[in-house]
């Protein structure tokens, strides 16, 4: 009853501007009793002739009516049988573990009306699920997710939404799923079993409590390490409004009492002076500059160590990032920062030249596990 085309047809009845309807068989116009029931009540007000080309019945007498009412009541038999047959179908091949169509999950194609691996999607999906494992906050992976741009291969965005259904898609386990019951699929897995169960023992938690959790864990990347203007020394603190943490750096002569505070900059918001702190360090450690002083300090205690090698390692320097523990990235960070100074201008960052080569340590022991299952 929803559709365009009848509704124009049913406005110019209603406005008098037809005299009879054609349709090529009744239940080409409404494969329902109610509904026709509703159409017959206008025509027949505004007394406008409804014909059939292939029926031929009289509506004038009780015996055309009656015919009427016959074949509307096997046209919508037939509807709705074929119906429960496409639900019968369905049901049966996903028993049987078959693709029946719809959203093509991230990390999967189809060819022949199956599903199969797309490898360069699948790393994607097994790097979301680990690092989801490794921050537990759904809410900060997909912020990060944002910010390295990721996408579904619909070209959208992987916000908070489309994250939560893909660690609840049982399709990455090799699973078909039909009205809630799982059965095995005719597809490969992409997530391995003990993976999966440790994502859903977070996602079991209420988001509360993996949040305060969460802020427990954050350590403040810059402490001892950032000073303003004047070379005053800042200092992590936070506050709490509207139920929500808000963390800051704070000049130390601003919590002084009786000792008046003249630094320009009192404090300054950690999440954001953080994140352009990492996003310096990762674009620094592309530079080639970079790269040979790290060469130089591992190469003293890694024997065979090729600039080469260096090179790739400190490539994937923002992938291995994403995959640490808020523990682990402070300790990098303080271990090639030398001094962050925040200005009314901006920030300077001075790196340890000398952290470098601990850093080519950790970036290895990372990249093992995966260069071995490689």
């Amino acid at each position: 009853m929803d559709r365009p085309a009848l509704k124009r047809l049913l406005a110019d009845i209603e406005a008098g501007a037809i005299d009879i309807v054609v349709v090529y068989k009744i239940d080409r116009l409404s494969r329902s009793l109610m509904d026709f029931a509703k159409l017959l009540e206008v025509v027949d007000r505004k007394s406008v002739t409804f014909v059939s080309v292939t029926q031929s019945f009289n509506t004038t007498t009780s015996m055309g009516r009656l015919t009427l009412n016959v074949l509307l009541s096997f046209a919508q038999f037939e509807r709705e049988v074929i119906g429960e047959r496409i639900r019968d179908k369905i049901a049966a091949s996903r028993r049987r573990g078959m693709w029946m169509g719809g959203f093509v999950p991230l990390g999967y194609l189809v060819k022949d009306r199956k599903l199969i691996i797309n490898e360069t999607e699948a790393d994607l999906v097994r790097s979301i699920f680990k690092r989801f494992v490794k921050l537990g906050s759904d809410t900060k992976l997909a912020r990060q997710l944002a910010q390295e741009n990721a996408r579904n291969h619909y070209g959208k965005l992987i916000d908070k939404g489309a994250l939560y259904k893909m660690l609840n898609n049982r399709t990455y386990i090799g699973e078909a799923v039909h009205k809630g019951t799982a059965y095995p699929g005719e597809h490969q897995a992409i997530i391995e079993r003990a993976l999966w169960d440790k994502v859903h023992g977070i996602l079991k938690e209420s988001p509360r409590k993996r949040a305060q959790r969460n802020r427990v864990q954050s350590p403040a990347l810059l402490k001892g390490l950032i000073f303003g203007p004047n070379g005053v020394p800042m200092t992590p603190t936070h506050t709490r409004k509207g139920g929500r943490l808000y963390r800051y750096y704070i000049a130390t002569s601003a919590l002084r009492s009786g000792v008046p505070d003249r630094s320009p900059i009192r404090r300054i918001p950690a999440t954001e002076i953080e994140a352009a702190v990492v996003y310096q360090i990762k674009l620094l450690m592309q530079s080639p500059e970079i790269v040979v002083a790290t060469w130089r300090e591992a190469k003293q205690t890694v024997k065979g160590l090729t600039e080469r090698q260096v090179s790739e390692h400190l490539r994937r320097f923002s992938e291995i990032w994403a995959e640490l523990f808020p523990a682990e990235q402070a300790r990098i960070v303080q271990l090639l920062v030398a001094r962050v100074e925040v200005s009314t201008t901006g920030a300077g960052i001075t790196l340890r030249t000398n952290g470098l080569g601990s850093l080519m340590h950790d970036l290895r022991a990372n990249s093992e596990p995966q260069d071995r299952a490689a």
